[in-house]
């Protein structure tokens, strides 16, 4: 009788340390697919943080280039007035050519002695 018993305590406890054996494997594959989850967190953060790098690089690139941009119209503005005043300037000698050259006219039409 004492060998039944131990026979069932014996049993009883291999069935309790195959429990305990699923428990524990199955708490690992719980840990590994943490683990896994985690690792593409990690992963998705990285590609972000990347993403936000070259958003900052184009941004930054953009900002450089409008500035050059800026620039480069300022100087057409000013190239453009710079013409501008010299259109200005020569309309203002071909009038008084004009005006010579009809004074002249006119004197020589008078009888041109002055």
């Amino acid at each position: 009788m004492l060998d039944q018993e131990h026979l069932v305590a014996a049993e009883s406890a291999r069935n309790e340390a195959e429990g305990f054996r699923r428990l524990a494997e199955e708490a690992r594959e719980v840990r590994d697919q943490h683990r896994e989850a985690l690792e593409s967190v990690r992963q998705e953060r990285e590609r972000l943080r990347e993403t936000g790098e070259t958003a900052r690089v184009a941004g930054e690139e953009a900002r450089v280039a409008a500035d050059v941009a800026r620039h480069a119209a300022m100087d057409a503005v000013r190239a453009s007035a710079d013409t501008l005043q010299a259109t200005l300037e020569n309309m203002r000698v071909v009038e008084e050519m004009r005006r010579a050259l009809r004074d002249i006219q006119e004197r020589d039409k008078t009888g041109g002695s002055t």
